[in-house]
């Protein structure tokens, strides 16, 4: 397994901060007087390894957070879908999200996709994920969702794709011209590899995976066999969990393999691998992969809503000995659908445990030794939400299956 541990340098009110991202991949901030920002996570309080170990960690994690600012950039797209739109969570949604994420006072923060909309140019991401989420730059473990690698053409709209550039060049840093690094804080941006990377907290191994493969990057080539791209990143996962020595795994990527708001169609049932996205279809060789690894979680996006199923083993059957508990966190900001809870307060896929779709606000996961625990509590109300909206939580905890 490739190594991710940089050096990287950061000056925020005239302290220089070194040595930011420590060996196992957690945040640590030297000669500052405050416990948080970036407190060590990296040594247990007696001071060994076997410490640290020992410690629990808190991972923050959300997806689909940022809207669209409304510049000169961006003059000719369509009102509604850009910050200050009545339909979307705007500043004010991502804002909020950042400030909750930031009362954690996470060890780190895991990206679900889509940070950034309509098609996440450079200039968007700084002039609205970096407004809110900036501050927590130096924690963030991201993941690019299809907005940041596809074309926008629909409400209107006509964007070309990024395939990646704004993103990279956000995350990893840039030259004068605006090119993307090679490598950095978003995995590495070149022919052979598009952003997928692993790290650890404690007895967590936690890996973060690129699924825009309908994309110029990954010859819009979604097989998970042969030679293209995704199938060599998909090499690359069975090697990086073969290798891994933790007893507990989580695994991230933007369009979920089993889908908490489709309703299927009349052949294939909602509870079925990719049944929302060609790309979630193609994730489901991960989930095998992941399965025969003996991971934990697995966190996704893509569906703006909130959602934990039930125990999955790779065909979607519920399994509470052996499956894998899946998480859809895309309550970042940008906007609400309300598709995953029915009138009548069902699912549209019987294998989700529970759901919300009124509110946005970022999971907070607590990771033990040995198992996990989570909470999530939305912070804003959406577009339209009762009174009721804010009075939602979803908390409980798991333990490891490896």
């Amino acid at each position: 397994m490739v190594s991710r541990s940089r050096k990287l340098s950061l000056i925020a009110g005239g302290v220089v901060v070194a040595g930011i991202l420590g060996v196992s991949g957690v945040a640590v901030a030297q000669n500052l007087d405050n416990a948080w920002p970036y407190a060590s996570s990296s040594t247990g309080q007696d001071g060994d390894s076997q410490g640290a170990v020992a410690k629990t960690y808190t991972l923050a994690a959300v997806g689909d957070i940022a809207c669209e600012p409304d510049d000169d950039k961006n003059a000719a797209n369509p009102s509604a879908l850009k910050c200050g739109s009545p339909s979307l969570g705007g500043y004010d949604a991502e804002f909020a999200t950042a400030k909750q994420a930031e009362s954690m006072h996470p060890d780190a923060v895991a990206l679900l996709g889509d940070e950034q909309y309509q098609v996440g140019k450079l200039s968007d991401f700084e002039e609205s994920f970096e407004q809110a989420w900036g501050g927590l730059k130096f924690l963030e473990h991201p993941a690019p969702g299809n907005h940041e690698y596809y074309a926008y053409t629909k409400k209107g709209d006509n964007e070309a794709g990024q395939n990646g550039a704004g993103y990279f060049a956000y995350f990893n840093g840039h030259d004068q011209a605006g090119t993307p690094n090679e490598a950095g804080q978003a995995g590495s941006d070149t022919a052979s590899a598009q952003g997928w990377y692993s790290y650890d907290l404690g007895n967590w191994h936690i890996v973060s995976l690129n699924i825009e493969c309908n994309s110029p990057a990954f010859g819009k080539d979604c097989s998970t066999t042969g030679t293209g791209l995704l199938a060599q990143e998909t090499a690359w996962l069975a090697q990086d969990l073969k290798d891994n020595t933790k007893p507990c795994t989580v695994a991230y990527w933007h369009q979920p393999t089993f889908s908490s708001t489709s309703t299927g169609t009349a052949t294939v049932a909602a509870s079925a691998p990719g049944v929302d996205s060609q790309e979630g279809l193609a994730a489901d060789a991960w989930w095998k992969l992941l399965a025969k690894n003996n991971a934990t979680l697995v966190l996704n996006g893509h569906e703006h809503a909130y959602a934990r199923l039930k125990p999955l083993d790779p065909a979607g059957q519920v399994d509470t000995k052996h499956g894998i508990t899946e998480f859809v966190i895309g309550t970042g900001g940008e906007a609400i659908d309300k598709t995953a809870v029915n009138a009548d307060g069902t699912y549209a896929n019987p294998n989700v445990a529970t759901a919300y779709d009124q509110g946005y606000g970022v999971m907070n996961f607590t990771l033990k030794p040995h198992g996990y625990s989570f909470d999530y509590k939305p912070v804003l109300a959406g577009a339209g939400a009762g009174s009721s909206a804010l009075s939602y939580e979803d908390a409980g905890s798991g333990t490891c299956r490896g």
